[in-house]
């Protein structure tokens, strides 16, 4: 390839690929994150020699352990990879055997339980590692605390807590009492918190809380490479997670991470944990500004700010609805006209609704005004479309 080309045009337009506005936050299927400079050269420069990778993952769980007021930590290949090994750890121990017997989990606990309302595609996680998943509680009515404790038996490995944005039902019974419960019958809670950054306190609240082991994305919000992830947590169950991954030869063995994305993953930790989160939040709320005042005036068009998100995250948001019989606008014929403009501008689809929201999180200075001039161009001149 012509380098000098990339440098004028970027490489995904050198591969024939369009510049995509993201306005989702933070996504796998678009990108992950933008890494920043200290974030790129500490992996640049973790590339340049060998290094001892268990040496590195001990140093590097030091660090973690530091940030998150933990126990210890642990680098993964993505949230979702420590979910494997999470699950792993609960049921294995640092127990050889049975650590090279996974996936097959005879003999072993073998159970992990999961809220009705908390279940979801990432369930696949748990069954990888062998085990097998319950449900407990209600989907839409409150869960009481007799389901989890009629659901304990003595090959339940673990408790799944999910905090997530696209999981809005409250039927769950609320951590605190999920914690309470499940120390007093010694099983161990995972907490998976993927996405749950910002606010930089939520790095240490459930640990603090008292969860025996939790997973945060190291490619969302924290800005670093795409593909890792943090487990933190108590001591022996970190370790067991470290057994059952690579290099060594258990369930995690596929799920290795490189030491350039281990160091760039605490390249961008210490980052985040000294950026000026009350700026960040400033400039959110300008862009998101700019938009709703851009639209404003258009007729059938309605628009508000939106603070917190859904799991009260301090991230503004703009929320779109409008009235198709006015606008002559489906929601699908937006969608389309967004992805199908130049750039290619993807918006997050309100879940369990009719609407979009507008996430400045991941948007660069100077998009916001893009977005909004794309969608006064469809909403002022449907007939365009």
């Amino acid at each position: 390839m012509n380098r000098d080309l990339q440098s004028t045009m970027g490489i995904y337009q050198e591969l024939g690929l369009g510049q995509v506005i993201v306005a989702t936050g933070n996504f796998t299927e678009l990108g992950g994150s933008l890494m920043p400079t200290e974030v790129l050269e500490a992996m640049q420069d973790a590339a340049r020699s060998f290094v001892s990778i268990p040496a590195l993952q001990e140093r590097a769980g030091q660090v973690i352990a530091e940030h998150a007021g933990a126990e210890a930590g642990y680098v993964t290949s993505g949230a979702a990879a420590g979910l494997v090994l999470a699950t792993a750890a609960c049921m294995t121990g640092s127990d050889p055997a049975a650590i090279h017997q996974l996936p097959d989990t005879a003999g072993l606990k073998n159970e992990v339980l999961i809220h009705k309302a908390h279940s979801n595609n990432y369930n696949r996680m748990f069954r990888l590692a062998g085990a097998t998943v319950k449900e407990l509680g209600y989907s839409a009515h409150r869960t009481q605390p007799w389901q989890l404790e009629s659901a304990l038996t003595e090959k339940t490995a673990a408790i799944i807590y999910v905090v997530a944005q696209f999981l809005l039902s409250k039927s769950a019974l609320p951590l605190t009492d999920v914690l309470r419960i499940a120390q007093d019958r010694g099983v161990p809670v995972i907490v998976d918190a993927a996405n749950e950054l910002p606010p930089v306190e939520n790095l240490r609240k459930f640990t603090d809380l008292g969860a025996d082991l939790v997973i945060f994305s190291g490619g969302k919000d924290l800005q670093g490479p795409q593909p890792t992830g943090i487990i933190c947590g108590r001591r022996e169950l970190v370790a067991a997670c470290a057994l059952n991954g690579a290099p060594n030869h258990g369930i995690g063995r596929p799920m290795k991470v490189g030491k350039e994305e281990i160091v760039g993953l605490l390249a961008a930790l210490d980052r985040y944990v000294q950026l000026d989160h009350q700026a960040r939040i400033a400039r959110w709320e300008q862009q998101v500004s700019l938009i709703l005042d851009a639209l404003a005036d258009i007729d059938g068009l309605h628009l508000r700010r939106v603070f917190p998100d859904y799991t009260g995250r301090p991230v503004p948001r703009a929320w779109l609805t409008w009235e198709e019989n006015a606008t002559g606008l489906s929601k699908p014929a937006v969608l389309d006209a967004l992805a199908n403009g130049s750039p290619t501008i993807r918006l997050l689809e309100e879940y369990g609704g009719d609407g979009l929201l507008i996430d400045p999180t991941t948007l660069l200075e100077g998009q916001e005004s893009i977005i909004a001039e794309r969608l006064r161009a469809i909403f002022t001149s449907p007939g365009t479309l």
